[in-house]
């Protein structure tokens, strides 16, 4: 039961918004796409849905041309950001609603749809709150109850736009740990579109990094942080440092540094993580900006070629004893070469 996207483009205005977007979502994964604002994965997945059209291209879910089919026929439950219930309808008659609107031959019995949403309720951790209506409810109950609604039609694939965008911090964490869960249970092959880093690599089983409507590298997210395509995703995931770097005879040289190297001749970017610097006799010339320590551990922020760096070390390492001001060379123990036209 594979989606596959197939050379997908959507241009709108003579503008592309999804650019030869290629990629297939595996039988229960749980696919994430990420990248900034206007990189079209809200576009993509509203293709998938089918709530829009590409300009190019196919989508297959089983072989079966999705394009082809009406939202409808599709099987597909969604979730916004906005959740979209309906203020006068219960929490029982928002879930029930998509079984109950179903043509007549389709349509489950007034017991078997009792018995779903009671089901479901039980699922999202609200039993008890059937009788409610959405305005009773707090901004996390409501996203679950939006969840429900879409899980009732028991959906092919379950796509999720932006879906804790409105929440505060507290509770989106909440959720994406019960969102987990619930698929987890399910099983149901899910596609989440966020621009929250650490929201997309928590919950997914691979992640797929879109820029400019083109896809940059699709990978688990442990594959990401450790094998970064380009530059672009190196510098998207998390806080790290670029530097301009040239690669020649074997060795990798930036500003006051080098090592050996197999990668490539040519220009390129020294890409570094911040946990993987360490204070020593030879690195990159830095300088200490602040330091504040907070129980046994301390955060020290250095200057770097121009870029400050947040360096959280346990008290008493070397780089933790440095006063504000003071010069301080840091080596990296790992790092990424990434050719320029990466």
């Amino acid at each position: 039961m594979t989606l596959d996207i197939i050379s997908i483009t959507r241009v709108y205005d003579g503008l592309p918004a999804l650019d030869d977007v290629s990629l297939t979502v595996r039988d229960g994964e749980f696919l994430a796409l990420l990248g900034p604002s206007g990189s079209g994965k809200t576009t993509l997945l509203r293709i998938m849905a089918g709530l829009d059209r590409p300009s190019a291209g196919q989508v297959r879910f089983n072989g079966e041309d999705f394009l082809a089919l009406s939202p409808r026929e599709r099987r597909v439950g969604m979730v916004f950001q906005s959740y979209a219930l309906f203020r006068h309808m219960t929490v029982a008659d928002n879930i029930a609603f998509g079984l109950k609107v179903r043509p007549r031959g389709l349509r489950p019995g007034r017991a078997e749809i009792a018995d779903r949403v009671q089901n479901l309720l039980r699922l999202i951790q609200l039993e008890g709150f059937g009788g409610r209506y959405p305005s009773q409810l707090s901004g996390g109950q409501r996203q679950r109850v939006a969840l429900a609604r879409a899980l009732a039609i028991e959906p092919r694939l379950l796509l999720l736009d932006e879906p804790f965008g409105a929440l505060d911090a507290r509770v989106r964490r909440d959720l994406r740990r019960w969102l987990r869960q619930v698929h987890e249970q399910t099983g149901v092959t899910t596609v989440l579109v966020t621009h929250d880093q650490e929201e997309a690599l928590e919950l997914a089983d691979r992640v797929a990094i879109l820029k400019q409507g083109r896809i940059e590298q699709i990978d688990t997210p442990q594959g990401l942080h450790d094998r970064p395509a380009s530059a672009f995703v190196h510098d998207f995931l998390g806080e790290g440092l670029q530097l301009e770097a040239t690669v020649a005879r074997g060795e990798i040289v930036s500003n006051d540094w080098s090592a050996p190297s197999d990668a490539a001749a040519g220009d390129a970017f020294l890409c570094i993580r911040p946990e993987d610097l360490e204070a020593g006799d030879t690195g990159l010339v830095g300088v200490v900006m602040s330091s504040l320590r907070r129980g046994d551990r301390a955060r020290v922020a250095v200057s770097l070629h121009g870029r400050r760096l947040e360096l959280e070390r346990p008290v008493g390492d070397p780089l933790t004893t440095l006063a504000p001001g003071a010069s301080v060379r840091l080596h990296p123990r790992r790092f990424h070469v990434l050719a320029k036209s990466a």
